[in-house]
């Protein structure tokens, strides 16, 4: 059982990040901002997905149009991700956006920062300050030598405390580095030395291959020890993968409970199915499944019934048939062609 660490409970729209509430995922549309139309769409697709954050661009005036067609498009919390100018903050805060993403040490002298806190008070919007290695002042990176863990943490924390002098606190912090270790020393220190809800990512983290290791290793160690109250692993890819990637890993630790679990066995000379299909198939019958089971999928009766008896469900290949079987009890014998349905059907009387 992982035991969380205590941190803030923050409100977000309908839902919470930190605290006793469950790890949220995020993820970031990635189509032009000028594009209302396409950003409408992939907001629509990622909420299909599950994502339960969803995070876009705010880098000009004409940008703040997106939030009103994307907020009627969807019921999920919406982040404006906004660089140096103030006035976005404001002007997203006025159009019912949920979350701003901005540095206060960035947007200009204390009348521009209490203005943002000031109007994010008001309306109850919570402000996630984003670290990354190329992001630090310059008086930190000359007082540290290099964007060193410490140096990131130290950031992030100058950051809150200008807000925290305007009497916010309504925060969420990320401090994100494409180099794995860096990342995760990043969040333990930071975890230590505030109580704010942390949320995760390896920031960079490359295409779909390597971003999904990358953050597997980044992420799932700091959650496995209780860090992190929020996810987003960064592909460069579709944003709907991200999402999948992102519940997987919560998945593989036992921290979303809503879901399937699969495991399959990687085929051996024994194997007289097409298991490896099978199991693709398999899995992609169980998205959108909200059922807490652990299906298998195996290749022989060698390591059938037997090594995964602890699944509820599960199949184990013959030759050109498989058997069905329920906590390690087989209950049939099936040809290969209906391995599927019939799987499916057990499933569905769970």
């Amino acid at each position: 059982m992982i035991k969380r660490r205590a941190s803030k409970k923050i409100r977000i729209k309908d839902t919470y990040i930190g605290g006793d509430s469950p790890i949220l995922v995020q993820s970031m549309l990635n189509v032009p901002s000028n594009d209302i139309e396409g950003s409408v769409a992939q907001a629509k697709e990622l909420a299909a997905a599950g994502c339960q954050i969803i995070r876009f661009a705010i880098p000009n005036e004409e940008a703040l149009a997106l939030i009103k067609p994307i907020k009627n498009a969807v019921d999920v919390p919406l982040v404006a991700d906004i660089h140096f100018d103030y006035r976005l903050a404001l002007g997203a805060a006025e159009r019912g956006i949920d979350k701003i993403r901005i540095n206060p040490g960035n947007i200009g002298d204390d009348s521009r920062v209490k203005a943002v806190a000031d109007i994010c008070r008001q309306k109850g919007i919570p402000i996630r300050i984003g670290v990354n290695s190329g992001s630090l002042e310059k008086h930190i990176l000359e007082k540290h030598g290099a964007p060193t863990p410490q140096a990131m943490v130290e950031s992030a924390l100058y950051h809150a405390s200008l807000l925290e002098r305007f009497d916010f606190d309504n925060i969420v912090i990320s401090i994100k580095s494409s180099d794995v270790n860096t990342m995760i020393a990043a969040y333990e220190l930071a975890a230590e030395q505030c109580d704010y809800p942390l949320h995760l990512g390896v920031t960079e983290a490359g295409t779909e291959r390597m971003g999904v290791i990358k953050s597997a290793i980044g992420i799932g160690s700091l959650l496995n020890r209780g860090i992190g109250d929020t996810i987003r692993v960064s592909l460069s890819d579709t944003p709907v993968k991200e999402v999948f990637a992102a519940f997987d890993i919560l998945k593989a630790l036992g921290l979303k409970k809503d879901a399937p679990y699969l495991i399959s066995c990687p085929t051996c000379g024994r194997t007289r199915i097409d298991l490896i299909g099978l199991a693709k198939q398999v899995e992609e019958r169980l998205q959108g499944c909200t059922k807490p089971i652990k299906v298998a999928v195996m290749g022989c009766i060698v390591n059938g019934p037997g090594e995964a008896r602890e699944a509820d469900i599960g199949v184990a290949g013959g030759d050109g048939c498989g058997l069905i079987f329920k906590k390690g009890q087989i209950l049939r014998k099936v040809p290969e062609s209906e391995l599927l349905d019939e799987l499916m059907k057990e499933i569905d009387k769970l």
